[in-house]
């Protein structure tokens, strides 16, 4: 499911920087294989603790299994969602700018996931703290990149409403990055039995060396 979702987010920002419709409707279909994984796979985890009743480290893999596919789905709907704007752009017509920007976050945001899903194989809570911080790193993008988006908005009120696709485009990329956030903080609590939710990286931190 992680690989389907890291391929949907590469393929709905090529899909809105290379205006390529195809490629739009495709991570379109594909985002309704994702739903029906994360239903399968919140099926195996309620029959796990049906049947076999984990107690301790297999509670909490359950627990935090059931998470991470909620944020991968989350993931998936983003994607879903910048696909649409490619459309849409396709039909109005170009933005006059913000592709460089969603193209950088777009690679940001993928490399997350990616970073994030080694972890969990591997139970690494360091490689998961790292994800976190780089969370920070997108939300600077995010800002930087509306700074610029609105520069051209101001310069000529024509391009608003393809310039609001581009916003759009930028903040689901913003989200993935939260949600890549939230699957490396369910690691820590899977590994370390803390729950770090809400709390700054200096907090967690500082959690992880008592």
């Amino acid at each position: 499911m992680g690989g389907i979702v890291e391929k949907q987010i590469l393929d709905s920002v090529n899909s809105i920087v290379n205006v390529d419709k195809e490629l739009a409707q495709k991570v379109i279909l594909i985002e309704e294989d994702v739903d029906q994984r994360e239903v399968r796979l919140d099926e195996l985890c309620v029959e796990v603790l049906a049947c076999r009743q984990p107690a301790a480290v297999d509670l909490r893999t359950i627990l935090s299994a059931t998470k991470i596919i909620r944020d991968l789905e989350h993931i998936g709907d983003e994607a879903q969602k910048i696909a649409k704007m490619s459309l849409k752009l396709a039909k109005k017509g170009a933005a006059p700018g913000g592709y460089a920007e969603v193209l950088h976050m777009g690679e940001l945001v993928n490399k997350m996931l990616s970073s994030v899903l080694d972890p969990f194989n591997r139970l690494d809570v360091n490689q998961a703290l790292e994800v976190a911080k780089a969370d920070k790193k997108v939300d600077r993008e995010f800002k930087s990149a509306m700074r610029v988006i609105i520069t051209y908005m101001m310069e000529d009120p024509r391009t608003i409403k393809r310039s609001m696709n581009i916003i759009t485009a930028l903040r689901a990329l913003e989200r993935m990055g939260n949600h890549s956030r939230n699957i490396a903080e369910h690691i820590i609590y899977l590994v370390k039995g803390l729950d770090v939710r809400h709390a700054s990286i200096k907090e967690i931190t500082n959690k992880l060396e008592q």
